[in-house]
């Protein structure tokens, strides 16, 4: 009972085996060994290949698709005003790119410490968080440089049993050159980091967690690559062949945006790390709360000071715009770019803080 037809590590079902005496298709629920055929009653024992289970990913997107993805690619606003019109497409072809993936459930407790009320009133209260948590971890199998993918988001996508004559007729297929091993260590560091994050504990004393169902393959997965000129420049994008999405592309910078970028984030930068410390010292010559006061002054300090080099850097390396991969993505500032930075002051600070208070 080998011929499996679609697999779906997601679900508690695999379907598609057959059986051996009348050919009838067989359902195995997950983790199962012996199976009875629903028509004629043959129990059977189920028993997988032996190394890494291989998967792929069907193609959803269709090439028309894929070229419609990298047009709305160009309607971003850090992109050359001109980049649909004057650019030409030069190749488009279809890759399959193997990725190591990990599925597992997490069970266990976080113990620690979560700090409320403020000022003054500000303490540490004890606090045991129940984890319990579906884990998903994918990581490039051989080199992707190329192409900027790294990861990929395995959701709803039904994986099939690999089948290479298949894949070798409709693209070019990547092989495995990593190593299992470090792809395991790799999806356990980060499952760690995210249940840390999931305990949302200011103070973390003990974390235990059981991982249990814990699965392990290499899932190929469709990538539409598309090559394109824009003003004798070549650039790529790539995208997703599931679900149609620019997962990774270069374009040309737009200049108006990087003036703008350059000119408000300077403005907005100078104002948060000159006028407003300057307003709150005037200000605050009745305060008796000056250790809070210079802890917040700090804050905005950074902050303003992060704008500034963020704004610059817009502008420097702007010639090229860049999206996705894991370079910083300067599309998003508008949508949470100052957030992060003055986040990131706030958290600096709390960890200056609390090594004063000790």
């Amino acid at each position: 009972m080998m011929s499996e037809s679609q697999i779906s590590p997601q679900g508690p079902l695999g379907k598609g085996l057959t059986c051996p005496r009348c050919g009838g298709v067989i359902s195995i629920p997950e983790g199962q060994t012996i199976v009875r055929c629903p028509y004629c009653d043959l129990r059977s024992i189920v028993r997988g290949e032996r190394g890494v289970r291989r998967y792929q990913v069907s193609i959803r997107a269709s090439q028309a698709q894929a070229i419609q993805a990298l047009n709305s690619f160009f309607g971003n606003f850090a992109v050359a005003f001109d980049a649909r019109a004057k650019s030409k497409v030069s190749e488009v072809f279809l890759a399959y790119i193997p990725f190591w993936s990990f599925w597992s459930r997490a069970l266990g407790w976080a113990f620690g410490q979560k700090e409320v009320g403020s000022g003054d009133h500000k303490r540490y209260e004890a606090r045991e968080v129940k984890i319990a948590q579906e884990l998903v971890w994918t990581g490039a199998a051989c080199d992707v440089g190329e192409f900027g993918v790294q990861h990929i988001q395995l959701t709803n996508q039904p994986l099939e049993p690999f089948n290479g004559e298949a894949l070798h007729a409709s693209g070019m297929v990547f092989e495995p050159v990593g190593s299992s091993s470090d792809a395991h260590e790799a999806a356990e560091k980060d499952f760690q980091h995210r249940l840390r994050d999931a305990a949302s504990l200011d103070r973390l004393a003990q974390l235990f967690i059981r991982f249990i169902n814990k699965r392990f393959g290499l899932v190929y997965y469709p990538l539409w690559v598309i090559r394109y000129l824009y003003r004798g420049r070549a650039f790529q994008v790539v995208v997703d062949g599931f679900s149609g999405k620019v997962l990774y592309g270069k374009a040309p910078g737009n200049v108006l945006y990087r003036a703008a970028m350059l000119v408000g984030g300077m403005a907005l930068g100078a104002f948060l790390a000159v006028d407003v410390p300057t307003f709150l010292l005037m200000s605050s010559s009745n305060s008796h709360n000056n250790d809070n006061l210079f802890f917040f002054l700090i804050a905005v300090l950074i902050a303003g000071v992060g704008m500034m080099a963020f704004a610059y850097r817009t502008f420097r390396y702007g010639e090229n715009y860049e999206f996705g991969g894991a370079k910083f993505d300067l599309a998003q500032f508008g949508a949470g770019g100052a957030g992060d930075v003055f986040r990131m002051a706030m958290k600096a600070v709390d960890a200056v803080e609390k090594g004063q208070m000790r």
